[in-house]
């Protein structure tokens, strides 16, 4: 009997002829597993299925584009002039960004005090009420208590900084500098004397009389826009969690609500004991100058609480700062004004700090240099106040998104 079955090779053949490369009949050299394949990418219709080779068509490659150089040119214009038209838009609302950032971050330091007072029975309504009224209480009752005495020391210091440098030009620790360092102490020292006492000077520091007039009154009215914006963002904070949660998938949204309030209560507690932090800084600077005799109380409690609100860092420079001031006056005075600072920085460091910020997210001590780095050139000091929170934010979206999908891959 006559065998009338294919061979091996013409079935492989006739069954990879639907694929886009055909095959030459009776060519043993492909494998069965590749003509079944081929076999059932077959379309019902008899006709081959499409095979993906892992080249872009014609027409669709860049070098391709090429050939249309004037379409090409047209698009790479358009989009760079949209970029430049985007880059400038931003750089003039810039400003207004500020101000929405910094008024969301004084929403969120206040929202812990409003969930306090609801959890109180106090509806929300009303603790927004009864916080902002403290806080204008406070606010008011600090600025007539301060102002006034600023003001008269601000001018005080102008009109007696002649005899502050005969006072210390008279002092054992200018002659210590004197004997180390020749006579080019007295003169660096007179060449300061003049520059400050030139009034043109001053008013060249300032910006003119008019710009600095100008720059109270932009600052005035920002922090009013900002006041304004943080009522809203407080009163709105919890529709706001909700409809930025529902941006995520359905799937992920409990695990997004979670992460959100995380954040939230984590940049609350952040910067409010930021500010508790500062408060108390300025208190003990302003003691220790009234009682240790040292000019300008007022004015160096306030210069510690805007300092000190830069993470970490605040507390060594206003020590720094404060010290070399008193030393016009004296070296006792200065070194008991510096062992006692020194004394309550580590009591601040080991006691008050960890109470205060044990909600917070902990956040490495490199990073928070460098986030206060980062957030002080772009934003001055208020950028380095949110630098922080920022930073801990991101840790938290590492550690609990990132992270874990990193730990699934096998």
């Amino acid at each position: 009997m006559t065998d009338t079955s294919p061979s091996l090779g013409a079935t492989a053949a006739e069954a990879a002829e639907p694929l886009s490369v055909p095959a030459t009949a009776g060519t043993d050299s492909q494998p069965v597993g590749e003509a079944d394949a081929g076999a059932a990418a077959a379309r019902p219709d008899g006709q081959a299925a499409p095979v993906f080779t892992g080249e872009a068509p014609a027409g669709k490659t860049f070098w391709a584009n090429l050939n249309s150089p004037f379409r090409l040119g047209l698009v790479l214009t358009l989009g760079a002039l949209a970029a430049a038209a985007l880059g400038l838009a931003f750089w003039n609302l810039s400003t207004i960004i500020i101000y929405i950032v910094f008024a969301l971050f004084a929403a969120l330091g206040l929202d812990p005090i409003v969930r306090w007072f609801g959890r109180h029975s106090v509806s929300r309504p009303w603790a927004i009420v009864i916080v902002y009224t403290a806080f204008a209480l406070v606010l008011t009752g600090v600025l007539l208590l301060v102002v006034p005495t600023l003001v008269k020391q601000i001018t005080a210091f102008f009109s007696d900084l002649p005899q502050t440098v005969d006072d210390f030009q008279a002092s054992d620790f200018y002659g210590w500098l004197s004997s180390t360092f020749g006579g080019q102490v007295g003169a660096i020292t007179d060449q300061v004397e003049k520059f400050l006492t030139n009034p043109a000077n001053i008013a060249a520091i300032g910006g003119g009389v008019v710009n600095f007039a100008i720059n109270v009154g932009t600052t005035i009215s920002g922090l009013i826009i900002v006041l304004v914006l943080s009522l809203y963002f407080l009163a709105g904070l919890p529709t706001m969690k909700v409809a930025f949660n529902r941006f995520v998938a359905a799937r992920n949204r409990a695990k997004a609500a979670e992460m959100t309030d995380q954040i939230t209560d984590s940049i609350g507690a952040y910067l409010m004991g930021m500010v508790v932090l500062a408060f108390c800084n300025s208190i003990v600077a302003f003691l220790l100058h009234l009682f240790l005799g040292l000019p300008f109380p007022a004015l160096m409690g306030v210069l510690a609480f805007l300092i000190t609100l830069i993470p970490l860092i605040g507390s060594v420079l206003y020590w720094i700062t404060a010290t070399v001031i008193a030393l016009f006056t004296g070296w006792l005075p200065a070194l008991i004004f510096a062992v006692i600072y020194l004394v309550y920085m580590q009591l601040e460091a080991y006691v008050l700090t960890p109470k205060v910020m044990n909600k917070a997210i902990a956040v490495p001590g490199a990073l928070v240099v460098i986030g206060a780095m980062v957030g002080g050139t772009l934003l001055g000091l208020l950028g380095a106040l949110v630098a922080i929170p920022v930073t801990a934010s991101i840790l938290l979206i590492i550690k609990q998104v990132f992270i874990p999908k990193q730990d699934a891959k096998i």
